[in-house]
């Protein structure tokens, strides 16, 4: 009877992270509806993008990363558009507004959203190109798919730049079936206990923590961050930043000392694969830097952006 009980019980354990998340809201037009941006069908699903600045100003295209939407970039997007640059940023698929989708979430996929994007938008002028964490990596991969289009590429804290030993999580959700059962069950405590932590902290973003636990209010999302971390986060990045290096495209690179996601050691790997970047360490920083240290970010920016993008 004991046996009998403790195989139920590991039984509903296993499968209650699948059913609780069919239980979970879609992404819909309903949800859309006080979306401040816009959204566009393209061949995959439906993107949300938000467009600030002046019309006329110098075109930066923004990318956010593996948990938070395209809100993280308001702080900085705010500020830039006071010095007359023009913003575009966007919900990636599994995130924010955008739709979730099913597949994996490789850097081909998701160049193929934000080529699909520009095009939608008619943009025909080079651009500054704004990566943060995963968003670092899908930057990358776009700038060497199509160096023609990029006039400067900025990463902050970048994922796709792999160092010796593994995250303990990333390790966990790699595993076939294990890690589908950790990304929906697991995986949501660590997620808010993780985003909990900077409930206190200053930001430019001040409903910061609130947005990011709402994604896991939304079914898909989970999946999505585990088909990120087994794809594009995955994926071997050393060939589209060799290919930025021949093209000689001005490079920025901005890391955290506190980071415990992406270490310091990413900036000594870059530098081998493209010598002429620049290279920037914030001291007390940690891995949400867009949001936490967006003013020091815009110190960096003024003597690295052009102004004639």
């Amino acid at each position: 009877m004991i046996i009998g009980a403790l195989v139920a019980a590991l039984f509903i354990a296993a499968v209650a992270p699948f059913l609780r998340e069919y239980t979970l809201k879609t992404m819909g037009s309903e949800e859309r509806k006080d979306a401040p941006g816009q959204c566009i069908p393209l061949s995959s699903g439906t993107t949300y993008f938000e467009w600030s600045g002046p019309e006329d100003g110098p075109l930066l295209v923004c990318i956010h990363g593996l948990t938070t939407p395209c809100c993280v970039w308001y702080g900085l997007a705010s500020r830039l558009g006071g010095m007359g640059y023009r913003i575009l940023i966007y919900d990636l698929y599994g995130r924010g507004y955008s739709d979730r989708l099913s597949g994996p979430q490789t850097k081909d996929f998701f160049v193929r959203q934000l080529g699909e994007l520009l095009s939608s938008q008619q943009i025909n002028r080079k651009f500054t190109v704004f990566g943060f964490s995963m968003g670092g990596a899908i930057a990358t991969a776009f700038a060497a798919a199509y160096p023609d289009k990029v006039q400067q590429l900025v990463l902050v804290a970048p994922a796709g730049i792999h160092i010796k030993g593994m995250n303990f999580i990333r390790g966990v959700m790699r595993l076939p079936i294990l890690g589908d059962w950790f990304a929906r069950g697991p995986y949501r405590w660590i997620h808010r206990k993780g985003t909990e932590a900077e409930r206190d902290c200053l930001t430019s973003v001040p409903d910061i923590v609130d947005r990011q636990q709402k994604e896991m209010d939304f079914r898909g999302f989970c999946p999505a961050v585990l088909s990120s971390m087994r794809s594009i986060i995955s994926e071997d990045h050393e060939n589209s930043y060799k290919t930025i290096a021949r093209h000689d495209i001005p490079t920025l690179l901005i890391l955290g000392e506190q980071d415990t996601i992406i270490p310091l050691s990413v900036g000594e790997v870059l530098s081998q694969w493209h010598p002429t970047a620049q290279i920037h360490q914030i001291s007390d920083a940690g891995h949400g830097l867009p949001y936490s240290h967006s003013d020091h970010i815009i110190k960096i920016l003024k003597s690295f952006l052009s102004p004639s993008n």
